[in-house]
């Protein structure tokens, strides 16, 4: 191991550690590697998923500034902005939403948890999710409120921090259990998840692979932009420079009709773990990841005697949204 990062104040909001579980029926579907599973979804927060372990970090450093309001931006159905308003509520906080386009005319999924969780809502409409933001943080300043912004998919150096200590967290349960896992493979989006892994990796000496499925990016820029944030997190972690790009590994093969758009590789993916394991999916991220990983399985990507790792990030929240499609 490197030197141990200096971590931040966290405040406690996930249900920690997640469980590690064997996809035993899955596995013998497949007729590929042993696959097992890291179940983020039961994190705890309005539904779980991935974005409550760095809401850990970034709720801590708003109540440390003073803050009274979060605001953050995402997609109609973003898990990320529904588990930000489940966190604004607990600790008593504001919490206004910024979400791109325009007011769909159903409020189901995601939308329905963050009317429920107490959020203000706003639609960009022409506006840059930026710009839109930019304006909702100045009209909260001028009514006497302390808003603290949070990035997309709250990836940035505070909020990649907690996959950094997951990362410690996974490695530790496989050392107790004996097991060795040579891939481990998940949704890779606004890429704090998979910066805080990566790194975690360099860090605690994971010698397999951390393969993130893209849902909306080419692997090139996803690639760029996972480097330089898990590079600047190591620094916030007081580790210096360090560069993790030789352990970078980002397929883009299964971006389909694009963002959000439900096709077969997400509609088998999801109904396969469903009826296989009782796990559900949701329809943009760990769908379309599971679909991937599925499809490597399939063209022989992994022998028999390997043992894959998905790690689930949540969103199951999103299914309703997306019935339509589904069945």
């Amino acid at each position: 191991m490197l030197i141990e990062p200096k971590f931040p104040a966290r405040v406690p909001i996930a249900y920690l550690p997640t469980p590690v579980e064997r996809l035993e029926r899955l596995s013998k579907h497949l007729g590929g590697p042993e696959l097992w599973i890291k179940r983020d979804d039961q994190t705890g927060l309005a539904t779980g998923g991935n974005k409550t372990r760095k809401l850990e970090f970034l709720v801590a450093d708003a109540l440390a500034q003073g803050c009274d309001h979060l605001v953050t931006t995402g997609a109609p159905q973003s898990n990320h902005c529904r588990q930000t308003a489940a966190a604004a509520a607990r600790f008593g906080l504001g919490c206004s939403l910024v979400l791109r386009g325009q007011k769909p005319d159903a409020t189901t999924g995601n939308l329905l948890l963050d009317h429920l969780l107490g959020a203000h809502v706003y639609w960009t409409d022409a506006k840059e999710c930026n710009e839109a933001t930019a304006g909702v943080m100045a009209n909260l300043r001028a009514i006497g409120r302390r808003p603290y912004a949070i990035p997309l998919g709250g990836s940035n150096v505070i909020g990649a921090t907690g996959y950094v200590l997951a990362m410690r967290e996974l490695l530790s349960q496989l050392e107790a259990e004996r097991l060795n896992v040579d891939f481990i493979v998940f949704a890779s989006s606004s890429g704090g998840t998979q910066a805080g892994l990566v790194l975690g990796a360099r860090v605690y000496g994971y010698r397999g692979t951390v393969l993130g499925i893209s849902v909306d990016h080419p692997a090139e820029s996803l690639s760029t932009q996972v480097a330089a944030l898990a590079t600047a997190t190591a620094t916030h972690l007081g580790l210096g420079t360090l560069s993790v790009v030789d352990l970078l590994t980002v397929n883009d093969d299964y971006l389909g009709e694009g963002y959000a758009r439900v096709g077969e590789t997400e509609r088998e993916a999801i109904q396969l773990t469903a009826q296989l394991e009782g796990i559900l999916l949701d329809p943009v991220y760990t769908g379309r990841a599971m679909g991937g990983l599925i499809d490597l399985i399939r063209w022989g990507a992994f022998t028999r005697g390997q043992r894959v790792l998905f790690w689930h990030t949540g969103g199951a929240a999103a299914l309703p949204a997306f019935a339509d499609k589904l069945l």
